[in-house]
């Protein structure tokens, strides 16, 4: 030993000896138990620690390589599981100073080289080191050294953040490793000036880029993902902790106040107190102004720190007498920023538009921080402190709005929070306020108009509840009528400002809004009126102040009955002022004959744009005065009679009946102008025109034909500009439409309208508005994800909500009318026909020779609308014309499917039909008439089977136009007009048309069998198939004679043609084969459901249809054998195949029930037909494991293993129902098979597993249960939760449906069973643990319900099922039995509104539940009346924390009194002794009212009781 000793030493020491065999001989000392030294495992730490110090101080020379191993070795060495074992052995093994101060070394140069290679292993010591207490030592007990190391840390991080390179996770595991060890060491530090020391002098810059670099850095997929959800989270938080706890301590608050306070400086100095030389403040802003990073970097990193600095100074100091040092800090940081330069006279220049917006960021949120603790108190700063801070902020405000920033939020936000401070902040600066962040600003973009408008908002607040409005918009006025800094200014009130100043005019007194309106149409008369002509700047000052007009007259409260007489003299005397002196001036100025050229001036546009607002404006308002008020009075009351005009007689309209003086060649020409461009002008005269056919419509008698030239006149005035199809969403302000908004606009107007026009309008212009519904719908369909994210009004949002709509079905003219140009679309779609009329049967569907619903626009063609009968009556032939020419197209459809020449659909023309098939599927069916609606059906027949695609078309494409086609055939079948099909087509020659195109379109996809749409397809196809020949059977008109031809053409059907008998597949079609079985299966189903429930009295047609069906089932197994003969290996049978087989067994074994037969199935089964099933069976089972997720496969797969276990005597050889639930238990124990999957085939599997246990023998039952046991329900559950214990589950809430409730109901179920089953008395008891684990509080009412139900069923099953371990078990189940009671107490106590009735009616059902326990135990259970007391002790102490809602205490008392019941004298005294004060009050309350009520009602009914 002692040679083995000394050899291993002197090696290690020898110079002779090489590095490398040094470190081979050093590993297998370590490693090896044959090497003996005394404290071999110090010796060896020692070595490779004094080996390494000697390098760093020089005096060992050693090259990279054997450094790095060195390291490598003790990297090795910290991590084993030795040295980790001996550590917890107790044993003292520890590492020198001097190799912690290597390491930060190491780590120092790796700084300075900004090169982190080779530095993994140094990391890894390190975090070896930290994290194992006895070695951490050499940190924790030199604070210097954890320091150095942290700073050092964190400078690598800020390299590796800075760089392109991705972000690893082993530097920032240790970084973060290495602030949790700091954390500790620096809460544990007596002297806080030292601490202050320590983070100022060497982490606090480190600390703050690191924390910057983290917040903004755009993380990728290449990063850590560890690092960027979780370490770069932690490593902010500890950051602000060390932040916190280094700079802001309790004890370092005098210092602070010295430095921030002067004149409290002197008052101490003055008492002799002790002044601290530490200036903490100056400390920190010495920090942030060095240079600690580069200069592209520096301010931002110091933008968004000084918030972090004051938020955690404010944590720290912020009380009510420290409010002025918490101001004077918050100067100071400001002064940190590079805005506080602008205030010492600084150029703008100097800072670009991103740091501008960084700078307006840390501006806002110190001031946020200020407002939140409401650090400025506006009394006490004027009075105690001589407006220092009202001062500051006004400088402020000042700064701000010399420096306007509108294209940046933060700017808009930081004035919001001023004035949110002190309105007075910017009162002195109002018009510079309303200048640059309203009037003047260009704020367009989303991010800005938000601010923008929230900012506007608080100044409506503000100055409304000061009752300064009339100041604030006298300012806004001054600002319209300053110069204009550019050519248009921005609308002043966009749709959200608007809403806001509603909600302010509201609330305002009327002599307010009064005032302010004076004094715009005053300044309108004596300053704009007069200069505007031949003036653009003057125009566009005028549009801007009749746009405000224009929004106070719309958004104040309405003249009523109760509105004082002077406001409503004062109203009609604004009126008449508009009316005279700014309407009348701009009339005359507009009637003035002009040249060509200078109607196009924009001096002139804008001024007939602000003519016709104010005008609309003026007839609006004017007309609801007069409605809603009595003692208003119309300024042109003398002329209300002249509201027909001779003009309008002669057959045009005219507007001047509202304008005195102004005749009809002056208004044709203000019309000339308006009508020019698509402006405000025109959308006004619109406005007007419409107001107009109110007003003759609520006249006695109106004239018809002035309402009809009115409708005419609107639609015409869009015509032109809705057929170019280009159009801007409008934001709903009528001052703002240009030539793209004016279509939305007048759009929207018409829409709005329809229920107004629709009656006056020709045949043509319903046309014309169907074809606008329709094209817009088309554009909406190709841009509805762009729709979504568009907060304003667009055309094709629009005419999707008149879809919507219930108004488009009572509009039957439009409604119909829009079914023919969607018609006349599909028409346009398809390729042109080259050959004669018979082969183009959609063009005839809207022939406009045939009156198609002529009883609906008959009135439309009549002059006097009001005059036509209200019943007409049309000529039978007429009717008969247009049925006639719809059983025309229908024999063309079905003869061109049967001829086999369907039209050629490329895929664009393919796309086009979807999106028109979309529009189709808006339309609601039910409101159309019984010929509409066989148009429709034919419509979809003639796109199903006289169509196809072209070869380079997409299949699923392709796939989605056919299930799209007959979903909506489906949805004409379930409509109330279905029937109206059959007066024009058989339903063999439907079903035989279907049927051909759908196999012709087959041939496409039988290389995509296996996609999800192609399942969608066949469900759709068959969904249709079901209810058509429901349909016919239902109809009981030549049922069996379109069966008989049904059935005879699916027999010669043969997809597989010369494919069964040779080898060469080339001709079998497989999705074919998969349509012909889905139809056989829908067929038989359809027959079969029909006959079960046909009466006896018709069992002669019941024989008729078996025949019938007969050939449909041998040519069904004809195809499921071939199908099953050349299904490809290793894949999931085909989807169609599995309802086939099942639907064919269970027509075999009901054939002779039906006619009263009892055989053996292999008596009645053909032996050809069982081999069958028992290979279809066999398959079924293979594949069933294999499945995974795929319920399309699995719900089928188990329905057909649920039909064959009934019949135990099919299963082939020697083959039992176990091997059925073996295979059910692979399945799922597949990881795949999530909860949600087993849920999905919840049924199923409970069907399969009922017709296993319900046929098998008592062997294979008791096989089964095993199988059970092992895990079959649960094993999957566990393996996706990480094999979580039953306690760890009931932590879990998403498991408590899953898991929690099932086990409890198999336990009490269990325990059901008696002692006759569980004899065991321990057995019955784990009962209680399990009871005990699961949580009664914080759950869903959902949940709640489950799990209380479940665990009384439990305690309910022992106290009925098993006495004798309940007496033993009684504590437990007291405690169990207490928590239900506590948790019906708590859910159940008042809560004021109790809100959801379903909700209170569960936890009524649980109180009640606990009644009938208590009153169980009462009645049963003699024994247990030495716990009497103790329960009704734990009932009054709930009962003493909560009040209980009446109705659960009157379920839960009656429960109680039971208990009492069994109570002596006895009893009662010891808890009016022991109980403690308050509870005793309630047990005396609880106990009178049971000797008042109960056990008197109780003696009363046993005194007549035999």
């Amino acid at each position: 030993m002692a040679a083995i000793y000394s050899g291993i030493y002197l090696k290690l020491k020898s110079a002779k000896t090489s590095w490398e065999d040094k470190l081979k001989l050093a590993r297998f000392a370590w490693i090896s138990h044959q090497c003996f030294l005394p404290n071999k495992e110090q010796v060896l730490l020692d070595w490779v620690s004094h080996t390494l110090v000697s390098n760093y101080n020089k005096k060992l020379e050693l090259n990279d390589e054997v450094v790095e191993k060195l390291w490598t070795y003790l990297d090795n060495v910290i991590h084993s599981r030795r040295l980790q074992d001996l550590l917890k052995s107790g044993k003292t093994i520890g590492l020198s100073f001097s190799i912690a101060q290597v390491i930060n070394e190491r780590l120092s140069e790796a700084c300075s080289q900004k090169t982190q290679q080779n530095i993994g292993t140094v990391l890894n010591c390190c975090s070896g080191i930290l994290s194992t207490p006895s070695l951490c030592i050499i940190y924790t007990a030199k604070c210097e050294l954890l320091v150095d190391l942290l700073s050092k840390l964190c400078k690598l991080a800020c390299q590796q953040l800075s760089s392109d390179n991705a972000v690893g996770c082993q530097l920032f595991s240790v970084l973060q490793l290495t602030f949790a060890q700091y954390l500790l060491i620096q809460r544990q530090q007596t002297n806080p000036n030292r601490v202050f020391g320590q983070v100022t002098g060497h982490l606090l810059q480190p600390c703050l880029l690191l924390r910057h670099l983290l917040t903004v850095r755009a993380w990728t997929q290449a990063d850590d993902n560890h690092v960027r959800q979780h370490l770069s989270r932690e490593i902010r938080n500890q950051i602000e902790t060390l932040l916190q706890a280094g700079l802001f301590q309790a004890e370092l608050f005098s210092s602070y106040k010295e430095e921030l306070l002067p004149e409290q400086e002197v008052q101490e100095k003055k008492k002799g107190a002790f002044k601290s030389l530490l200036l903490p403040v100056n400390t920190v802003q010495t920090n942030l102004s060095s240079d600690f990073c580069e200069l592209a970097l520096h301010g931002a990193v110091v933008a968004g720190s000084v918030s972090l600095l004051y938020k955690l100074f404010l944590d720290s100091y912020c009380k009510a007498e420290n409010h002025l040092v918490c101001f004077h800090m918050f100067s100071r940081l400001f002064g940190c920023l590079r805005l506080s330069d602008l205030q010492q006279g600084g150029r703008e220049d100097m800072l670009s538009p991103v740091d501008w917006s960084t700078e307006l960021l840390a501006l806002e949120q110190l001031l946020s921080l200020v407002l939140s603790s409401d650090i400025y108190n506006v009394a006490s700063d004027r009075i105690r402190h001589k407006e220092v801070q009202f001062g500051f902020y006004r400088k402020l405000a000042q700064m701000l709005l010399t420096h306007s920033q509108a294209s940046i939020p933060a700017w808009f936000r930081c004035l919001k929070l001023l004035i949110s401070l002190n309105h007075l902040i910017v009162d002195p600066d109002l018009d510079d306020l309303v200048s640059s962040a309203w009037i003047d600003a260009e704020a367009s973009e989303p991010r800005t108009k938000k601010p923008q408008e929230t900012l506007i908002n608080t100044m409506f607040q503000t100055y409304s509840k000061l009752r300064q409005f009339p100041r604030l918009f006298e300012e806004v006025l001054t600002v319209i009528c300053r110069p204009a800094v550019d050519e248009l200014r921005p609308p002043i009130f966009s749709a959200g400002l608007t809403v806001k100043l509603r909600e302010c005019l509201l609330e305002l007194p009327p002599n307010q809004i009064l005032d302010i309106l004076c004094l715009f149409v005053e300044k309108c008369q004596t300053l704009i009126i007069p200069a505007v002509e031949g003036s653009a700047d003057m125009a566009l000052k005028l549009m801007a102040v009749c746009s405000v007009l224009h929004a106070f007259l719309f958004n104040m409260r309405s003249l009523d009955d109760v509105t004082p007489f002077p406001v409503v003299l004062r109203t009609q005397n604004l009126l008449a002022k508009i009316q005279k002196g700014i309407i009348q001036p701009l009339m005359k100025l507009l009637q003035v004959p002009r040249r060509e050229e200078e109607k196009s001036d924009l001096w002139l546009r804008k001024a007939s744009d602000t003519a016709l607002l104010l005008v609309y404006t003026w007839v609006e308002v004017d007309t609801l005065f007069g409605v809603s008020c009595s003692k208003y009075v119309s300024p042109t009351a003398e002329i209300a009679g002249a509201v027909t005009e001779p003009a309008a007689r002669q057959g045009h309209f005219s507007i001047s009946a509202f304008l005195p003086g102004l005749r009809e060649q002056s208004w044709e020409r203000v019309m000339e102008i308006a009508n020019s461009f698509a402006s405000p002008s025109k959308y006004c005269l619109e406005l007007l025109t419409l107001q107009k056919m109110k007003m003759i419509l609520m006249q006695a008698k109106a004239d018809l034909q002035a309402l009809q030239h009115a409708a005419a006149f609107i639609l015409e005035s869009g015509r032109s500009t809705m057929s170019r199809g280009e159009s801007e969403p409008w934001d709903g302000d009528i001052s703002v439409i240009s030539d793209l908004t004016y279509p939305t606009a007048h759009w929207h107007l018409v829409v709005s309208n329809l229920t107004i026009l629709l009656p006056y309008i020709s045949l043509e212009d319903v046309e014309y508005v169907a074809n606008v519904l329709l094209e817009t719908l088309m554009l909406a369909k190709a841009q509805e994800a762009a729709m979504d994210q568009e907060p304003s009004i667009s055309t094709e949002k629009i005419s999707l909500g008149l879809m919507h709509s219930s108004f488009l079905p009572e509009m039957k003219i439009l409604h119909c009318t829009f079914l023919t140009r969607l018609i006349i679309k599909f028409s346009t779609v398809l390729p042109t026909a080259t050959r004669d009329p018979v082969g183009l049967p959609l063009q005839q569907l809207f022939a406009s020779n045939i009156p198609w619903h002529e009883e609906i626009l008959a009135p439309c063609k009549t002059l006097d609308l009001l005059e036509v009968p209200s019943e007409t009556k049309l000529p039978k032939d007429e009717l008969s014309l247009s049925w006639k020419t719809l059983e025309k197209v229908a024999q063309c459809i079905v003869q061109l499917a049967k001829s086999g020449c369907p039209v050629t659909l490329k895929e664009s023309q393919l796309e086009s039909c979807l999106g028109l098939l979309d529009i189709f599927s808006l339309l609601k069916l039910d409101s159309f008439l019984p010929s509409d609606c066989t148009r429709c059906f034919l419509v979809l027949l003639s796109l199903l089977a006289n169509t196809r695609a072209s070869v380079s078309c997409s299949k699923l494409l392709l796939l989605k136009f056919l299930s799209t086609c007959l979903h909506l055939l489906r949805c004409l079948q379930a409509g109330r007009n279905a029937n109206s099909v059959f007066k024009v087509l058989h339903a063999s020659d439907v079903l035989e048309a279907v049927m051909t195109s759908q196999f012709t379109a087959s041939k496409f996809f039988s290389d995509i069998l296996t996609v999800p749409l192609w399942a969608q397809y066949l469900q759709e196809f068959q969904a249709f198939l079901e209810d058509f020949l429901q349909m016919v059977i239902e109809r009981r008109q030549s049922v069996r004679l379109n069966l008989e031809k049904f059935i005879s053409f699916l027999v010669s059907c043969k997809p597989d043609t010369g494919a069964a008998k040779s080898k060469d597949r080339k001709n079998w079609n497989p999705a074919a084969e998969q349509l012909l079985l889905t139809t056989f299966t829908t067929l038989c189903h359809v027959v079969t459901l029909y006959l079960q429930q046909l009466p006896e009295k018709k069992l002669h047609s019941a024989d008729v249809l078996s025949a019938l069906l007969e050939p449909v089932v041998l040519q069904m197994v004809r195809t499921v054998e071939h199908g099953l003969q050349s299904s490809t290996p290793n894949q999931l049978l085909p989807v169609a195949f599995i309802p086939s087989v099942t639907t064919l067994l269970k027509a075999d074994l009901s054939h002779p029930v039906r006619r009263g037969w009892q055989k053996e199935p292999s008596e009645f089964l053909e032996q050809p037909r069982i081999k069958l099933y028992q290979e279809f069976y066999s398959q079924i089972l293979r594949e069933l494991p294999c499945a995974g997720h795929n319920l399309q496969f699995l719900q089928p797969a188990l329905q057909f293993l649920t039909v064959f276990c009934s019949v135990p005597e099919l299963y082939p050889g020697k083959e039992t129902a176990v091997m059925v639930g073996f295979a059910i238990k692979k399945l799922l124990s597949d990881p795949a098979i999530t909860t949600q999957v087993i849920q999905s085939m919840e049924m199923e599997l409970t069907e399969v597993l009922v017709q296993l246990l319900g046929n098998c023998s008592v062997e294979e039952f008791y096989a089964i249960m095993r199988l059970v046991l092992q895990g079959l329900e649960l094993r999957n559950v566990w393996q996706q939760k990480a094999k979580m214990q039953t306690k760890e589950a009931c932590q879990d809430p998403s498991l408590i449906s899953i898991i929690v409730v099932p086990i409890l109901e198999t336990v009490a179920a269990l325990l059901r069973q008696g002692e006759g089953v569980l004899v065991n008395p321990h057995h019955v008891s784990l009962a209680f643990n399990i009871l005990l684990t699961i949580p009664l509080d914080h759950l869903k009412l959902e949940d709640y319900s489950g799990v209380f139900l479940g665990v009384h069923e439990v305690l309910f099953s022992i106290v009925q099922c098993h006495p004798k371990v309940l007496l033993k078990a009684a504590p437990s189940f007291l405690n169990s039995f207490h928590r239900l009671v506590v948790s019906v107490m708590h859910e159940g106590r008042q809560k004021g509104d109790r809100g959801n009735t379903d909700e209170f009616e569960v936890i009524l059902q649980c109180a009640h539940l606990v009644e009938r326990m208590y009153t169980h135990i009462a009645a049963e259970m003699e024994d247990f009346t030495v716990f009497s007391a103790f329960m009704v002790a734990q009932y009054v102490t709930e009962l003493q924390k909560v009040t209980l809602h009446p109705t659960v205490k009157t379920h839960l008392t009656e429960g109680i009194y039971h208990i009492l019941d069994l109570c002596i004298e006895r009893d009662i005294k010891f808890l009016n002794a022991s109980l403690p004060a308050g509870v005793r009050e309630v047990f005396k309350d609880l106990y009178n009212d049971y000797n008042h009520y109960h056990k008197a009602k109780k003696q009363g009914e046993e005194k007549y009781t035999a």
